[in-house]
């Protein structure tokens, strides 16, 4: 399951100021932290006993040492990582369980007896949609508790769903565990990751987001294969049991190092010494803006969040189911999986690095044409022809071309949320358009699985052929979305219309 994969990020980031200041230095942070603070403690409070029991910290908090906030920072950017490495990249190896469950679903007395791939594919699709569905909630929790603890929990659920998994008997076991619970496991520490990092940028966003999401990629790379040897040497519900006991171990280390920049840690104990009630911060979520919500960027910007996420995490579910179509091998179909996610993991690296100099939105809305054009031209013209080898080539050229700039999408979408709505609006805009992709990627994804036909003549591969058609389509709209949402950003607050490139 990819990018936007995500597959796709950092989802409160911005709700703290200190995240937006781009062209700060480290050395210039620490330089003013005294007469910063000072400044703040010398405002007259409205609230007088919360405002003093939050404001004495502060100037402790500012008070970081460059090169400490440096380690700091790359220690929390490793930590990130690792959790994204582990709970996405099992979640986009999903591929491989895909292949091996529609297997069994042929053989009498298993599990998955008479499930149809869309059936089965519902199993993915849970997980990859709940993990960024409670994104709004687990975002809300870090605030009002430490992020370190609720990474914690989300790392004991997503072991405990691997694990609980491994016992399923019916289809429905493991829609609930290795779909539900996988699903909320991933969003409770994934979320906490992809929200903490950021927060200790201060410049190169593209490129520290990049480098942190390209866990998807790396992470899809080494699980496909791990996982596919495991299956093969010991049995899926051994391999779940391996894969939950190993994830518990990364997980864990890393979790234990999530923990807000000492700005936003101040800002957020100030929020939490206001609150009058102990359940403020654990339901209530931040809501946008409606003068924000009405606004057409807006309107853009969420159209572009459904088109593409609805049809996102299609090819990499289906990449090994698709690949044996064509003629390859059970194992040559997991290497197709390994070999989208290194793309992914590239294209997220080096279009962050490239966003930071040409313009995020300006990359957000090539690469989002590009991954339309590859499906097109490469995915779609594969299931239609009768040559083997042709197809073959076509297939490869895609899953290239596909795991390098639709990927890309799930690193530039954060920050370019930054960019069209403001540091202050970023908290409530991310979580609800996060959500968003989550509902989309809940309807969209089995919808394709139901899409796919058996024909009677024709090469195998032609029962995708629907499949592909409603990817290309949605992937078009999304494209003409975003190129509406950078016509938006160049509307001044005036009215008047920006001549600038670089956005």
């Amino acid at each position: 399951m990819s990018s936007t994969l995500t597959e796709t990020a950092a989802d409160s980031a911005s709700s703290h100021g200190h995240f937006a200041q781009d062209d700060i230095s480290l050395t210039q942070r620490s330089r003013h932290a005294t007469s910063e603070a000072e400044e703040e403690a010398a405002t007259p409070p409205a609230e007088p006993s919360a405002t003093k029991r939050s404001n004495r910290p502060l100037p402790l908090y500012r008070k970081c040492a460059p090169n400490s906030f440096i380690r700091q920072t790359i220690i929390i950017t490793i930590a990130s990582f690792t959790i994204v490495f582990t709970c996405c990249g099992i979640n986009f190896a999903f591929g491989i369980f895909q292949a091996v469950f529609e297997t069994l679903s042929q053989q009498p007395d298993t599990p998955f007896t008479g499930a149809s791939p869309a059936d089965i594919d519902l199993i993915g699709t849970l997980s990859i949609s709940l993990m960024t569905i409670g994104a709004p909630f687990v975002v809300a929790w870090s605030k009002r508790f430490s992020p370190k603890l609720i990474s914690l929990i989300g790392s004991t659920i997503f072991s405990a769903a691997l694990i609980l998994a491994s016992f399923g008997k019916s289809l429905w076991h493991f829609e609930v565990t290795q779909g539900v619970l996988l699903g909320l496991g991933t969003c409770m520490s994934y979320m906490v990751a992809v929200t903490i990092a950021p927060t200790w940028f201060t410049t190169r966003r593209g490129l520290g987001l990049g480098i942190i999401t390209s866990g998807t990629g790396i992470g899809g790379l080494v699980w496909a294969p791990a996982l596919k040897a495991a299956v093969d040497s010991m049995g899926y519900r051994n391999a779940m049991r391996l894969a939950g006991g190993i994830a518990f171990g990364l997980n864990v280390l890393a979790s234990a190092a999530m923990a807000w920049e000492p700005e936003a840690k101040a800002r957020i104990d100030m929020e939490n010494a206001a609150r009058t009630s102990r359940m403020d911060g654990i339901l209530k979520v931040p809501i946008v803006d409606w003068r924000i919500a009405r606004t057409r960027k807006f309107a853009a910007q969420a159209l572009a969040s459904i088109f593409q996420s609805a049809v996102y995490y299609l090819p990499l579910f289906f990449f090994a189911t698709y690949a044996r179509t064509l003629g390859y091998s059970d194992t040559a179909g997991a290497n197709f999986i390994a070999l989208s996610n290194a793309c992914n993991a590239i294209g997220k690296i080096a279009i962050g690095y490239a966003a930071d100099h040409m313009g995020r939105l300006n990359a957000l809305v090539i690469t989002t044409i590009i991954s339309a054009i590859a499906t097109i031209s490469f995915w779609l013209p594969s299931t239609l022809s009768d040559d083997k080898a042709t197809s073959q080539g076509l297939f490869i050229s895609f899953t290239i071309l596909y795991g390098i700039f639709a990927s890309a999408y799930v690193a530039l979408f954060p920050a370019s949320l930054v960019e069209l709505f403001g540091v202050h609006n970023f908290a409530s805009v991310n979580g609800v358009l996060y959500m968003v992709r989550g509902m989309a990627s809940l309807v969209g994804t089995p919808v394709g699985g139901v899409l796919i036909r058996s024909h009677s003549t024709g090469s195998p591969a032609r029962s995708y052929e629907g499949m592909t058609v409603l990817t290309s389509v949605l992937l078009f709209a999304a494209s003409i979305s975003v190129i509406w949402v950078r016509m938006e950003a160049m509307i001044g607050v005036d009215g008047k219309l920006v001549k600038k490139w670089k956005m």
